[in-house]
């Protein structure tokens, strides 16, 4: 269940980010901190969600949105990230799976 996120979680909340510049795209992964590390599975769907993939950078949920609205290509993972893309129009509701109870979503641009 994706719940609301306060606008004060939003400088409190963690989570890790790297970026990728290629030519005219900026790719942005996301994972929310207490994930990253972990490996999700459910039926044929697994997630392994590695630092060399979702950074090493830790950052507020806010610098992780301001990046989200800039991305041509993201792929984001874990409750705050994606209520909060959803909360901001980033993403639709509709657009988001779950892995094992945890919710991955991908935008293309």
């Amino acid at each position: 269940m994706l719940n609301n996120v306060k606008t004060e979680d939003k400088e409190q909340a963690e989570i890790y980010i790297k970026e990728w510049k290629i030519g005219m795209e900026l790719i942005v992964a996301i994972c929310d901190s207490e994930l990253l590390g972990r490996k999700i599975s459910e039926g044929k769907l697994t997630i392994d969600i590695k630092d060399s993939f979702y950074g090493n950078t830790k950052a507020s949920l806010k610098y992780g949105l301001e990046r989200l609205k800039k991305a041509t290509i993201a792929n984001i993972v874990g409750e705050k990230i994606v209520g909060a893309a959803i909360n901001e129009g980033l993403i639709l509701r509709e657009s988001v799976i779950f892995i094992n109870g945890i919710p991955h979503a991908q935008v293309v641009r």
